[in-house]
């Protein structure tokens, strides 16, 4: 997949000057050890030039990691620590950073083997708040070589998404549809966060598909999505437009990324889409996902965004659906109940049109024409959905979102889908999550979600949440255990 970046790390350790030097340069060694035994070497850089413990120390450090290509800095405190220099290091260093500290390692070694750095840590995030400098502290953030180590590999999808931000433009197409508020997109939020946004007509990009009529590309493109169809291809008809249309918005966003080395896509899709380009462009929408620029439907800017974190993360395939319709209840009965440990309020539909990548879907879909569009329309200009039931397996549904006011809030979510046949249209799955009802009513109806949610198919709320964290999101929200109430969930029920 393209469009995701691999940012390296670099190590500092840092040592108070009254405890022995050797502490931290030792820890760091065995630090970089263990985590190049597990891991791609590529990921870190070793800075060697100096254990830092002064301010002019700080300053080399900084330059030898530039020098070296570093996106992401490690402050580890390998004893004590200077709570000054190394938070001056933090400060002035352009790009998402982390503080771990070295555990004592024995019992044995109390004396001058003892390095305090978890009461260094203390005075490292003391520090980083006076200087209001976001850092990435993990949970735990003391412990061996082995344990760091682990702590920067689960610091990477936070590095990548925060660097990812800093580089990315969202390339949007028209104001969102009428009678389509929920998706409302203030845009200071993605200036702050440092991502750009190129806003534009859809006339602009009408322009630009009728001038790529007849493109020598077109008939290649063709042949690709009938290969990828197979016996699914049900609108031949249609393929020439949609691959007309897939080149101008490849050409579109190699025209206008500028100095940006990421893009993602908030499109248009109705209502006058399929009337003028006479069809949709779902299909389209899910082979760019699948290479690895996202495509939010509706102009969903933040969706378009969320999408984007997503497959960063998880280094896959990624899409948005709306949090759609509840299961049957016979449905439940016949298919979920007793099979899975799932009540009926922890289920639901996820879906949309026909927008998810073949590879996230059973074998059985196909390519049809969209039919809530088509109650209203000729069914010939609703053509060019990719409808099938989602492939089963573990999900995380998530979104960031800023509100009206300008207040970043986020949700983060794991479950599954099902292997339960949805039997209904578009691209659909049944999607398990605990607590489900309680986290529907008290996060997302409670603090004013809209319908579309990002989904990643695997388990990546860890690494999703500790990002809208560094990223100072307000409001938070998880799905919580029964043995967790929710502020506004009424105990007498």
């Amino acid at each position: 997949m393209i469009n995701i970046p691999k940012v390296k790390v670099g190590i500092v350790a840092v040592s108070r000057d009254c405890f022995p030097e050797s502490l931290a340069v030792n820890r760091r060694k065995a630090l970089v050890e263990a985590y190049t035994k597990k891991n791609d070497a590529a990921d870190i850089y070793e800075c060697p030039i100096c254990i830092v413990e002064s301010e002019i120390d700080m300053v080399n450090a900084l330059e030898d990691i530039k020098k070296a290509g570093c996106e992401a800095l490690c402050v580890y405190l390998g004893n004590f620590g200077p709570e000054i220099s190394e938070t001056l290091l933090a400060k002035h260093f352009d790009g998402p950073k982390m503080f771990c500290a070295a555990a004592e390692e024995s019992q044995a070694d109390l004396q001058d083997g003892r390095g305090d750095a978890y009461c260094g840590m203390l005075n490292a995030s003391y520090n980083l708040h006076l200087r209001s400098v976001k850092a990435y502290i993990p949970e735990y953030p003391v412990g061996d070589a082995e344990d760091c180590a682990d702590m920067i590999h689960d610091f990477l999808p936070i590095a990548n998404a925060v660097y990812a931000l800093n580089n990315l433009k969202i390339i949007s197409f028209g104001p969102r549809p009428h009678n389509f508020l929920a998706c409302n997109a203030p845009i200071q939020q993605l200036y702050n966060m440092g991502v750009e946004i190129q806003e534009n007509s859809e006339l602009d990009l009408f322009e630009s598909f009728q001038k790529h009529e007849g493109d020598e590309r077109i008939p290649a493109k063709v042949k690709e999505m009938e290969e990828e169809l197979g016996a699914g291809n049900k609108k031949p008809e249609i393929l020439e437009k949609l691959a007309q249309y897939e080149l101008t918005l490849l050409d579109w966003v190699e025209a206008n990324r500028g100095y940006r080395k990421y893009v993602a896509i908030a499109g248009k899709c109705w209502p006058a889409f399929q009337t003028m380009f006479k069809f949709v462009p779902c299909y389209v929408n899910s082979r760019l996902t699948g290479m690895g620029i996202p495509v939010s439907c509706e102009v969903d800017i933040y969706g378009c965004l969320s999408e984007f974190l997503g497959q960063i993360v998880s280094n896959d395939i990624v899409t948005l659906l709306d949090i759609n319709n509840s299961v049957p209840k016979d449905m439940y009965n016949e298919s979920i109940k007793g099979k899975f440990n799932y009540d009926l309020t922890d289920t639901f539909m996820g879906f949309h049109c026909g927008n998810i990548c073949t590879k996230k879907l059973c074998s059985n879909y196909e390519m049809k024409y969209q039919k809530i569009m088509a109650r209203a329309l000729p069914v010939e200009v609703t053509n060019g959905t990719l409808e099938g039931d989602i492939a089963p397996g573990d999900i995380t549904f998530f979104r960031l979102q800023s509100t009206s006011d300008n207040k970043l809030k986020a949700y983060v979510a794991e479950g599954e889908v099902l292997p339960v046949a949805t039997q209904s249209f578009g691209g659909i799955g049944v999607f398990a999550i605990p607590e489900m009802g309680r986290f529907y009513r008290h996060v997302l109806i409670e603090n004013n979600f809209p319908h579309h949610g990002a989904v990643t198919f695997a388990h990546n709320g860890k690494a999703l949440y500790e990002i809208f964290k560094y990223l100072g999101v307000d409001a938070l929200g998880y799905n919580q255990p029964k043995s967790l109430p929710y502020p506004t969930e009424n105990p007498f029920k």
